[in-house]
């Protein structure tokens, strides 16, 4: 359930086990405080767009969102192309995190503005230094735009 707090990251992954994974590895620098998972393109669009069961959170943006590619109900290229062409989303830093490592996928992720695009390592210790890795550079190292905060 949501609780109505600043969000850092939002997690758009609906695999249980990466998204745990993902959490553990933020968790283990420090960097879970403020994170939202959602499970599905859907809800992730509803919490940006302050809508549904989102509509009384808190009107900050979240200072970056780890977004999947391969999501239920609206698939991920979706999501960032919607944020994208949002004013109030547009600045957010997107980084698709995603088990593809197709070509259309990743062209198309840039194309559509992504910042970034990181394809899952399989095994558990390169994932969780993987994340641990983006999570450091996206919320200590990088300067997002003061109008994102």
């Amino acid at each position: 359930m949501f609780t109505n707090k600043a969000v850092d990251i939002l997690l758009v992954e609906d695999n249980p086990t990466d998204a745990e994974l993902t959490l553990h590895a933020l968790k283990k620098h420090n960097l879970t405080n403020n994170v939202e998972w959602v499970k599905d393109g859907e809800a992730a669009l509803d919490f940006l767009f302050r809508r549904g069961d989102y509509a009384m959170r808190d009107s900050t943006t979240p200072r970056m969102v780890l977004l999947d590619l391969r999501l239920p109900k609206v698939d991920g290229l979706e999501v960032l192309k919607q944020v994208r062409a949002n004013e109030y989303t547009r600045l957010i830093p997107v980084v698709v995190m995603t088990s593809s490592n197709e070509e259309i996928d990743i062209v198309a992720s840039y194309k559509l503005g992504a910042n970034s695009f990181v394809s899952k390592p399989v095994g558990f210790e390169e994932f969780a230094k993987t994340v641990a890795e983006l999570g450091l550079y996206w919320m200590l190292v990088n300067r997002i735009s003061p109008a994102v905060e």
